[in-house]
């Protein structure tokens, strides 16, 4: 039998091709007040970021089967259940009250998560959503309504750290991966920035340009750490605000943990010399690719994480790196497999729906090698159940 390709993607409405275009104009403006060469990493904040017209900034759907990818907590709430055991542990034993989440999609995972809290009698004090986005804080509150009142009023959005120090637990759910990157290629000769310009038709296209100090420096320690230099030709990523971040994490636990849940690698297997053209990735209507140009916000564009990296700035920041492991071996650690079986309640035919459902999460061609748990924090007393069944600290 021929092998069949997938459909394209539907084609964008008159409206959408309207606001990429508008989100172009001001690309096209940076890019000219840059010199006709933009950093990629500025370009990407732009295209996700930018104030009405980002990806992640705009009003168009995102998330699940109308929009152009799927989360866990969308696929499930099997994923938000088993993550509750964790934080009743982490909030018991440091006497916490709070419970904080960076970038919350739907706000289905805190749907989920404060349910099982309050079925646990664990509930926080206080739910804190850091959200830049007023569409999705909409979106969020929305979803959240579900929730009884006395639940909801423990949510508050905030749209940059706290003031003070907390004490309790911190969650991102795939946030590190779409933080805007710097991209890179090894020459025989030099190393090259490579940012955006624009084509003989004024497309947006890839334009080599110099390495600044900053990246000149980071790709000499990956070299360091890798033990050799990266072959010529050789493209890929490196993100500059990936240690302010955690540093910032660092003064926001007083005492706690911050689970990462995302998509990557240690570091000797990101810049490994098979992966020679980077991890950069688009989602557009859950097609994924690797043009960051196509139609400007209006789709997603990410790259993996570089786990070393955000363990050793967690070290930096004085914080204690907890575990890490794959999201499947945390998932079977932090107790899901009983929390199916109680699920299933001793029905077969709810114990294989639920098993079903569990697949995704678990399984290694699925989510479960490719998503990565670090846990982070200061002052936590007790190990981590999640981390029991396999810690692999030290492959970062």
């Amino acid at each position: 039998m021929a092998r069949r390709d997938p459909p394209p993607p539907p084609s964008p409405d008159e409206a959408a091709v309207a606001h990429s275009h508008a989100l172009k104009k001001r690309i096209d403006a940076a890019i000219a007040m840059a010199g006709g060469g933009l950093d990629f990493a500025d370009y990407m904040a732009l295209a996700l970021y930018a104030p009405g017209l980002g990806y992640y900034s705009a009003g168009q759907q995102r998330f699940g089967p109308g929009g152009d990818y799927t989360t866990a907590p969308l696929m499930s709430d099997l994923l938000a259940r088993t993550l509750a055991g964790e934080v009743a542990t982490v909030l018991a034993a440091v006497s916490g009250d709070t419970l904080v989440e960076f970038g919350a999609g739907t706000g289905q995972l805190a749907l989920d998560l404060l349910d099982e809290l309050a079925n646990q009698h664990a509930l926080p004090a206080q739910y804190w959503i850091i959200e830049v986005s007023a569409d999705l804080r909409a979106t969020q509150a929305q979803t959240l309504a579900a929730l009884p009142a006395d639940i909801q009023a423990r949510v508050q959005w905030l749209d940059r750290l706290p003031p003070k120090p907390i004490r309790g637990v911190v969650i991102a759910n795939e946030v590190l991966d779409a933080m805007p990157v710097q991209r890179f290629r090894q020459t025989q000769t030099s190393l090259e920035c490579l940012g955006v310009g624009h084509d003989a038709q004024g497309e947006l296209t890839w334009r080599a340009m110099p390495a600044d100090e900053a990246l000149r420096t980071a790709v000499a320690a990956i070299e360091h750490d890798i033990g050799e230099r990266l072959p010529s030709g050789y493209v890929s990523e490196w993100c500059p605000s990936l240690a302010p971040w955690v540093h910032a994490l660092g003064t926001l636990i007083e005492a706690g943990a911050a689970l990462l849940i995302d998509y990557g690698y240690p570091r000797h297997e990101y810049y490994h010399r098979q992966r020679a053209s980077g991890t950069l990735l688009c989602h557009y209507r859950h097609r994924a690719h690797e043009d960051p140009f196509f139609w400007p916000g209006l789709q997603d564009i990410t790259a993996s994480v570089d786990f070393t990296a955000v363990a050793r700035a967690g070290q930096a920041a004085g914080l204690d790196c907890l575990g890490f492991s794959t999201q499947g071996n945390f998932l079977a650690g932090a107790g899901l497999p009983a929390l199916l079986e109680r699920l299933a309640a001793g029905d077969p035919h709810r114990a294989a729906e639920l098993a079903q459902l569990a697949k995704p999460l678990l399984f290694p061609d699925e989510m479960g090698e490719r998503f990565k748990v670090l846990g982070l924090g200061r002052g936590v007393p007790v190990p981590l159940k999640g981390f029991s069944f396999a810690d692999h600290r030290e492959r970062l």
